[in-house]
């Protein structure tokens, strides 16, 4: 099951007057440099209309929108009035009701490369998007992130649940927002936490792209074999597959912060990937392939025994363990035989997680580890064996359950 989207990404609240909706408050002018100001305008559409040559320019918002009030940004920080100017243009950008303003504002004070998601739906009355098409955008652009945090980490051609508590760590910092009429939809990613995660989103979209082309020439599906390695994943496939259903298209656009930069390996500027319903039955032969290639991983996993189950009071039985080091998933399921099974049982009453060897099934997600073997208690210090213990006070029905048999 998946999350609600704005677990990992946070929307902006609506209101009549703006207010500072992101982190750290409004930008220091003292701080602000004008021409990441300037190219942040540009980027969103606003009009350099003149200016004093060599001293500062004027901009006007996208189609003269919200009265039409214009910004005098200068040219660089060498003017005495510089600052003045800036702390202008700043109230200026607060006050105004163009969505641009809020995204430029963003921009300047969090350093971040930007994410824009556009579906090509029908429009409804007076250019409205459905609830449901608006709720579509959001879970696929989610799963997109995900996909690319996820193949920040590592690379496979699936993940299931691997990985997924660091990845989903590393959006937490992610802005977004949604652009009127629910069609579009923007997430502003830090540099600082963020980066890694739009350049392996930059790479695994351009290689996605090409082996759905590929797939479509040739019938072969090779180039989606080696776009694993630059990050392309069942869960990437999903993803784009969740935001081109039902649409009749979609694209997706990245521009770096012009405060960090251009990444290494990096073009300056993108055109949008674009994704048509055409490219769906290669999309999910892909994730179909990913699904089916992805091997069995080798561990030797620390856990606490959170759960156990058996049939009888005797025989084998099944224990669920939260993990604690040895595979990058939060729980897995084992099968022990009788001896095994107790041997879970008896470290967990006295406090102690089990160290289990075996292999961690990519059916079902990675969430199950079969052939266990070697099963014995792990010491701890005495801190954290009480907090087992507190925790098995907590659950003690399942453990009574577990002994008795169900």
């Amino acid at each position: 099951m998946h999350r609600p989207f704005d677990e990992s990404v946070r929307p902006h609240p609506a209101g009549d007057v703006p207010e500072p909706w992101y982190e750290g408050g409004e930008p220091d002018p003292a701080k602000v440099d004008p021409a990441v100001l300037g190219a942040l305008l540009d980027r969103h559409g606003w009009r350099r209309r003149g200016g004093a040559a060599g001293r500062y320019a004027r901009w006007t918002p996208p189609g003269h929108a919200a009265g039409g009030a214009s910004l005098l940004v200068p040219e660089s920080r060498s003017f005495p009035d510089c600052e003045d100017l800036l702390g202008e243009a700043l109230i200026a950008l607060a006050r105004s009701a163009a969505p641009s303003a809020r995204e430029v504002l963003v921009g300047l004070t969090v350093p971040s490369d930007e994410i824009r998601w556009w579906r090509d739906v029908p429009q409804g009355p007076s250019g409205a998007a459905a609830w449901t098409v608006q709720e579509q955008l959001r879970a696929a652009a989610r799963q997109m992130l995900m996909a690319a945090a996820l193949a920040a980490r590592a690379r496979a051609g699936y993940y299931g649940a691997r990985h997924r508590r660091q990845a989903q760590a590393s959006l937490e910092g992610v802005l977004v927002g949604p652009a009127p009429g629910g069609r579009s939809l923007t997430a502003f990613v830090p540099v600082q936490t963020g980066r890694a995660v739009v350049v392996r989103l930059y790479h695994a979209l351009q290689a996605a792209r090409e082996a759905a082309d590929y797939q479509r020439a040739t019938g072969g599906m090779e180039a989606f074999d080696a776009a694993v390695e630059a990050g392309v994943s069942r869960e990437l496939t999903e993803a784009i597959i969740a935001l081109v259903r039902s649409a009749e298209g979609a694209r997706i656009a990245l521009e770096w912060s012009p405060a960090a930069g251009v990444p290494q390996g990096c073009a300056p500027r993108n055109e949008p990937v674009e994704f048509s319903p055409g490219d769906l039955p290669a999309l999910r032969e892909a994730g179909a392939r990913y699904l089916q290639d992805e091997p069995s991983v080798p561990v030797r996993i620390t856990g606490t025994v959170v759960r156990m189950r058996r049939s009888g009071p005797r025989g084998e039985g099944s224990v669920r363990l939260r993990v604690l080091a040895g595979a990058e998933v939060p729980h897995v399921r084992v099968a022990l035989d009788e001896d095994s099974y107790r041997t879970a049982g008896h470290a967990h009453l006295v406090g102690l997680p089990i160290r289990v060897v075996g292999r961690l099934e990519s059916r079902g997600g990675f969430r199950r580890l079969t052939d266990a073997s070697n099963v014995v208690p792990v010491q701890v210090d005495e801190s954290e064996r009480d907090r087992l213990m507190k925790s098995l006070q907590e659950n003690l029905d399942f453990f009574e359950e577990a002994c008795q048999g169900e």
